[in-house]
């Protein structure tokens, strides 16, 4: 499972960009072709920070561009009607998508909120299990993914995700590490591929926010080429997912470099 050694990660256009903004479905589609003649994967998340994007479909189609099964992973989260939802996974799987990254989502006042009901949850809100077990059920030919946070509690974080892989997830992402970290070691031993996220962007305080932690000496100088290094060093062999990478300069032999 992931047969190179980058995921790429690729935001779609906004909605209000469908009809009216032809250059940001150029920019997606020069990404997109960029990361996969690279030999690369590419992850497209689902409506990130709560903002409405058009889905990795229907921007697929849009730009005219192909679906590489082996290559794209698709992320989807919680916020979405269920028959929106089924509209999606039914739409992934005639276009032969194969991997999901699921996601419990940040949410907001723009999207709206899964039924946990609908898809058999037991809880009053929808979690990314219920999720990944309702695709496994109903869509037995994806490969679904689960996230794993190693900011929180080692002892909480493990045990959903052992939750997460009973449900049916058979690969991992981690939230963005600094360096080697203890808590992704102890992924090495769990059923799961990991792939490791590394922050490429300089603006490390922006990392500490979206995980909830507390700036520290780590935010110092923070340099994403250096901490990529220490990334590929520390885990070899495990794909890293690459976010928040300026395209504004030619990243790839800066990524050779580091394999």
């Amino acid at each position: 499972m992931f047969d190179y050694p980058y995921l790429v990660e690729l935001l779609t256009p906004g909605t209000p960009d469908y009809d009216k903004n032809d250059a940001a479905f150029t920019r997606f589609a020069e990404r997109y072709q960029t990361a996969i003649e690279a030999g690369y994967g590419v992850s497209v998340p689902d409506n990130p920070m709560g903002r409405p994007r058009i889905d990795l479909l229907q921007t697929l189609d849009r730009c005219g561009l192909e679906v590489h099964p082996e290559q794209v992973v698709m992320n989807l989260n919680t916020f979405h009607l269920k028959d929106e939802l089924d509209r999606i996974l039914g739409k992934s799987a005639e276009a032969k998508l194969k991997y999901i990254l699921v996601v419990r989502g940040d949410g907001g006042p723009l999207l709206p909120k899964l039924d946990p009901g609908s898809i058999g949850g037991s809880l009053s809100v929808a979690t990314s299990i219920d999720l990944i077990r309702y695709i496994n059920k109903q869509y037995p030919d994806f490969v679904t993914g689960a996230a794993f946070n190693p900011y929180k509690k080692p002892s909480f974080e493990l045990d959903r995700l052992k939750k997460k892989i009973d449900a049916g997830a058979r690969f991992t992402v981690t939230q963005p590490v600094i360096g080697r970290d203890p808590n992704v070691d102890m992924l090495r031993t769990m059923e799961t591929t990991v792939v490791i996220e590394a922050w490429m962007s300089k603006n490390i305080d922006l990392l500490y926010k979206s995980v909830g932690k507390k700036r520290d000496g780590g935010a110092e100088d923070y340099d994403p080429v250096s901490n990529l290094k220490r990334l590929r060093e520390s885990y070899p062999g495990w794909c890293v997912y690459l976010s928040m990478l300026s395209f504004k300069t030619d990243w790839r032999e800066m990524l050779r470099l580091h394999l």
